[in-house]
């Protein structure tokens, strides 16, 4: 069976509400999902799954979850080279240049983690829409997808 786990980091509730998103919809395709906040998860977790997914916001301009801090810099000193993973995170448009860029910067971590990237990014502006839920629900199925693929060629 095909696990997953999906850290998310909030202030507003807008990135749990997108962890919730994408776990009932691998629950639904019949994935084994965690989902816990990032402040009470060891990066090691990804370690133990076959999908790592992060849910993080952008603090001001530019800056990590302060909570997630020691967990980005955990992320990327883990081997992941088996693992398919996603970033999907909620910010502000307001910030401009600095939208969302949390979610850049796990993308690099787990790209220097040496885990597979199975999707593109999803930056949604604020709380997620209807149009937000479509574009997460196919990002979950592109991460099933991918773990398929990946369990079939081991």
């Amino acid at each position: 069976m095909i696990t997953a786990h999906v850290v998310y980091a909030t202030i507003t509730g807008n990135n749990e509400d997108i962890a919730d998103i994408i776990t009932e919809r691998l629950e639904d395709r019949g994935i084994e999902v965690n989902e816990t906040e990032i402040s009470q998860t060891d990066a090691n977790v990804f370690l133990e799954c076959d999908i790592c997914i992060v849910c993080p916001y952008t603090y001001d301009e530019g800056a990590l979850p302060e909570e997630g801090l020691d967990f980005f810099d955990d992320l990327q000193e883990l081997d992941l080279s088996e693992k398919i993973y996603g970033v999907a995170g909620s910010g502000d448009t307001f910030y401009e240049e600095y939208f969302n860029v949390a979610v850049d910067r796990f993308d690099d971590a787990f790209k220097k983690a040496g885990a597979i990237k199975a999707t593109d990014n999803i930056k949604i502006n604020l709380e997620p829409d209807g149009h937000d839920i479509e574009a997460l629900d196919e990002f979950s199925d592109d991460l099933i997808l991918a773990a398929q693929k990946q369990q079939s060629n081991d």
